[in-house]
């Protein structure tokens, strides 16, 4: 697919050291025709004994360009324009190899990174040549003194389009199943939501595992030093997509206030929870419209995300939690009418822990924004313990990348969720009948369970607010469809939140999932 540069303007830039005085490159000849640095032992462990040495001293940023630098005017479509060479990928001729290339450092990606290659144990630095890109004969990395990588991306046969990458910071995100980037994960969140740090991966080691690509990270930064292992593959058969093994071992150098484990972060401007929105031709845009929650206890959380009218924070207290994610559930073309950017192919994103993760919650951070070029949804493990320094974390954890989380098992999914006027709307064509200051909440929810309920066998809606008044509680199915729809209006809440719960429930047992929301006055 053709690349999008990420986001997320984080970073400031850094030039890579220079290759010149390096011992003669080699070449790996299964690898590829790039030079490569001498060959170096490598193991998982070496790296966590190495994250753990540097996190014993103070963390040295790299240096930032000078405001004459060539990168501090590159433009996106600039960046566009060094295409890396195929005839160049790491592995192109090796059969049944996974085939990679490389990202230069470009005005949003300007600090580098270094990238290795691992072959029977021994790792080799790719080094960097302007020669492995085509791009202009004007184009500013050609000025540049000295400059290296910004990342890199897996490609899919054929080389047509990829399929993961990593780029920025600590993020990387995955294409699959539909060919279509989304949102993103990061190696850690630090403080998201106040003054953030943003911890970078300033190292790669690739290697070929048969099935994908193990990964290899050192992740950076003021607070923290980290190794990671993340084997990924691709998902064959079913609906596809794609999957990673992570394990992260973290040293800290100093105390974290808020950490955040496995983020997920993803774009939601505007759905059919936003009323009408006036300023834009498309219905909806967003890349996620809910978070998903598997609680130790086996309960189905389903929280629409929205667009706040300030930096909102939930938190979600659990104990042994069986996965949590950013989910894209509405897949309906028409209710974003966007040919090219294709909202409804956006990947879900779903964490699974492996082992146990104990007490701890999973912290929504909603940002507000004004179009939707930001990443403004932030998901992520908060664990009990305090983070002081000299803590070690071990964290393990499985990632998916799909068309949607795991299925919701004996309870109905909820896939809409519809904010309008209170009352008896739409009666006269006027709002005589609508209470002021009060919201009517329509709900859908879709699943086996609820094909067999009747309007009146006893299906009905409970639902709890922390503040003002619920009236008009319906349940009933959704004409001409296989939908249940849950209704009820709120009101009296006096300039403040109330945050709302709802599920659908007969004779004592829940039948759908738990579908929680937070109103703003």
């Amino acid at each position: 697919m053709t690349f999008t540069p990420h986001r997320r303007d984080v970073l400031s830039g850094a030039l890579a050291a220079s290759v010149a005085g390096w011992a003669l490159p080699a070449r790996a000849a299964s690898v590829g025709a790039m030079a490569l640095g001498n060959a170096e032992p490598f193991s998982f462990d070496d790296l966590k004994t190495r994250a753990k040495e540097l996190a014993k001293a103070p963390y040295t940023p790299p240096p930032k360009p000078a405001d004459s630098d060539p990168l501090r005017g590159m433009t996106f479509d600039t960046f566009a324009q060094a295409i890396y060479k195929p005839e160049m990928e790491l592995w192109r001729d090796v059969p049944g190899a996974q085939k990679v290339r490389l990202f230069p450092q470009g005005r949003f990606y300007a600090e580098p990174v270094s990238i290795y290659v691992i072959e029977n144990g021994q790792a080799r630095q790719v080094v960097y040549t302007p020669d492995l890109f085509n791009m202009p004969s004007d184009h500013p990395l050609r000025t540049l003194k000295s400059a290296g990588f910004a990342g890199f991306r897996l490609m899919s046969r054929g080389g047509v389009s990829d399929w993961l990458s990593y780029l920025g910071a600590s993020y990387f995100r995955a294409s699959d199943p539909q060919d279509q980037y989304g949102g993103s994960a990061r190696g850690l969140a630090i403080n998201t939501g106040r003054p953030e740090e943003f911890p970078r991966f300033t190292s790669f080691w690739l290697e070929q595992n048969g099935a994908g690509m193990t990964i290899y990270a050192l992740l950076e930064s003021q607070s923290v030093t980290g190794a990671y292992r993340m084997d990924s593959r691709r998902i064959q058969g079913g609906q596809g997509g794609a999957l990673q093994d992570v394990e992260c071992e973290l040293f800290f150098r100093a105390p974290v206030d808020l950490l955040g484990i496995a983020p997920l972060t993803g774009m939601f401007w505007y759905g059919e929870n936003s009323g009408h929105f006036r300023g834009d031709w498309r219905p909806e845009v967003h890349d996620c419209d809910g978070l998903s929650l598997w609680t130790g206890t086996g309960e189905r959380i389903w929280r629409p995300v929205a667009n706040p009218p300030r930096i909102v924070t939930n938190s979600f207290s659990d104990e042994h939690p069986k996965g949590f994610g950013l989910v894209q559930r509405d897949r309906n073309f028409e209710n974003y009418q966007d040919d090219s950017l294709f909202y409804d192919r956006r990947p879900s994103m779903w964490v699974e822990p492996l082992g146990d993760w104990g007490k701890g919650c999973v912290n929504l951070v909603q940002l507000p924004t004004t179009n939707e070029t930001e990443d403004n949804m932030v998901a992520f493990w908060t664990p009990e313990q305090k983070i002081v320094q000299g803590t070690v974390i071990n964290t393990k954890y499985r990632l998916y990348w799909g068309v949607d989380g795991p299925p919701t098992g004996d309870v109905g999914r909820i896939v809409a969720t519809r904010i309008g006027l209170g009352g008896l709307g739409g009666r006269d064509l006027d709002l005589r009948h609508t209470k002021p200051g009060a919201r009517k909440f329509m709900i859908d929810v879709e699943g086996k369970v609820l094909e067999e309920q009747t309007r009146f066998g006893g299906t009905h809606t409970v639902v709890t607010t922390t503040r003002g008044k619920i009236t008009g509680v319906e349940a009933f199915p959704v004409v001409g469809t296989k939908r249940w729809r849950m209704m009820f209006d709120l009101s009296d809440l006096d300039g403040q939140e109330a945050d709302l719960r709802a599920f659908l429930q007969k004779d004592g047992v829940a039948l759908s999932e738990t579908w929680i929301y937070q109103a703003f006055p």
